[in-house]
């Protein structure tokens, strides 16, 4: 059995934050993908980036509440100079007229969800995982090669990531993903996150992991597995049997 696990560490820091996990198999391959649904998930993250307008009030980035909340909670870990929560760099776009653009249909879908709730969504391939995945408060010096990146960056001492027995997967909570567990063209398996450290926002956080697993349902072709918001009383579950 393989698990997803929020360990205590998190939880001593964001007691009341909660991060919808979708367990999604069976994706179809880039090139299966037929050219109308590319065409229809397109139009998606279009719209998505019209959407994310509604969640910015200020021409400051920081100012935004949905991103405001990101920056008070990074400052409770060790981060990476200049790191950020993934729904600040999204918004900056939008904030800049420089709109989130097309890459592959499984991404376009997670960006196109994440624009339109204000949420940070990720997405990893689970064939690549070795043992459990957590996240947590490290020791630091995980293995991690960040995507387009030729060198490696260990995590830092008391950094919280996302990690299995190989090292780490996402660095910086959501800030940076890693080659080695990066979705591709390929990849059939996906664990996909929502993450929501307001608490007010639970109902977003609801409503974007339901039209998340629609989405891949109607065009990736996948069978969902596992659909669960994880919180501090329900702090892991199964990816795989």
């Amino acid at each position: 059995m393989q698990k997803f696990i929020a360990e205590e560490s998190f939880w001593k820091l964001f007691p009341e934050a909660a991060i919808g996990v979708i367990v999604a198999r069976g994706m179809k391959p880039a090139s299966e993908v037929p050219a109308e649904d590319a065409a229809a998930i397109a139009a998606l993250l279009r719209e998505a980036n019209a959407q994310a307008d509604r969640h910015l009030t200020s021409n400051t980035i920081s100012q935004n509440e949905v991103v405001r909340v990101w920056r008070d909670a990074y400052q409770q870990f060790k981060t990476k100079k200049g790191a950020r929560c993934s729904i600040e760099n999204l918004l900056k776009r939008v904030l800049k007229g420089n709109p989130v653009g097309s890459i592959t249909p499984a991404v376009d879908i997670y960006n196109a969800v994440s624009l339109k709730y204000a949420l940070p969504v990720g997405g990893e391939d689970i064939d690549t995982f070795e043992g459990d995945l957590r996240l947590g408060i490290t020791e630091g010096g995980d293995a991690f090669r960040a995507l387009g990146e030729d060198e490696d960056d260990p995590t830092l001492p008391d950094e919280l990531c996302y990690r299995d027995d190989a090292g780490a997967v996402c660095r910086c909570w959501n800030w940076r993903d890693g080659q080695r567990t990066a979705l591709t063209d390929d990849s059939e398996n996906a664990f996909l996150i929502i993450e929501c450290v307001d608490p007010s926002r639970i109902d977003d956080l609801r409503a974007a992991l339901d039209e998340f697993s629609q989405l891949i349902e109607r065009y990736l072709g996948a069978s969902i597995e596992a659909h669960a918001i994880v919180d501090r009383s329900n702090p892991e579950v199964v990816i795989v049997d």
